[in-house]
């Protein structure tokens, strides 16, 4: 896939699927921003990964994505120092697990924040940039966990529902502009997320899907990729499940 002319903005990029997404934009030659939280040792591999990868540009922004004015700010720095923004992929999240029972006011109001307000502030902020354009492509990095109950995952299952709703509605808002929005809700993904789960629970998921194993970022990457080309130009408001067949 040619992203030679492109720039893109990944959120959540120095790990996991939004690394793995930045590295596919590299090795179609886009210029690449990474904004993340991570520590200054992960976000310079990430960057150096992304170099090697074949980015005509690179930079990362360490920035919490649920800071409302820090996303204007991230957003005209990569216009600056890259030269524009036509690409933007939410990938990054949090779970913080509960029942609701013993969930805390704290740990909601967190993932909601990175989860969700984080993905607006930034569909807020390329909007203007990608209208006055009249062209661009947003992905929102959901979760299978938008489509049914497991236990202990309200927060998370929740933000990720509502990533579902902020894309239809931003690509209604959004598509007379010529600007794509669109959504893949992943199902188990190797990641560092899920490093931290007990082993019964990725057994379980591997047995639940067709592959009898859970995905690799890249795979996840690969969908978000196309989404970006033009090839996907009609396509618009859609959420892509890539879970291997958990959900049948």
């Amino acid at each position: 896939m040619n992203f030679a002319d492109r720039v893109a903005i990944v959120t959540g990029g120095a790990s996991g699927i939004g690394r793995a997404c930045a590295l596919e934009f590299a090795r179609g030659g886009a210029a690449v921003a990474v904004v993340d939280v991570a520590d200054g040792a992960t976000a310079d591999e990430a960057e150096r990964l992304i170099g090697e990868a074949g980015a005509r540009g690179v930079f990362t922004f360490r920035a919490d994505v649920s800071d409302f004015a820090q996303a204007e700010r991230v957003v005209a720095a990569a216009r600056s120092r890259l030269g524009g923004c036509d690409i933007l992929v939410n990938a990054a999240g949090i779970n913080d697990d509960a029942p609701v029972w013993r969930m805390t006011e704290a740990q909601w109001d967190r993932v909601m924040g990175v989860n969700v307000k984080g993905a607006f502030n930034y569909v807020r902020a390329v909007a203007p940039v990608m209208r006055g354009a009249r062209a661009g492509k947003i992905v929102c990095v959901s979760s299978v966990e938008a489509f049914r109950g497991r236990f202990a995952v309200a927060n998370y299952a929740a933000s990720k529902a509502a990533l579902v709703g902020l894309t239809r509605a931003a690509a209604a808002d959004l598509g007379r502009e010529g600007i794509n929005v669109n959504c893949v809700a992943p199902g188990f993904t190797r990641t560092e997320m899920t490093k931290k789960l007990p082993a019964e629970i990725l057994e379980e998921a591997a047995r639940s899907s067709v592959f009898g194993r859970i995905a690799e970022p890249e795979e996840i990457a690969g969908v978000v990729a196309f989404l970006c080309t033009d090839a996907a130009r009609y396509v618009t408001g859609e959420v892509i499940r890539v879970d291997g067949g958990q959900l049948f």
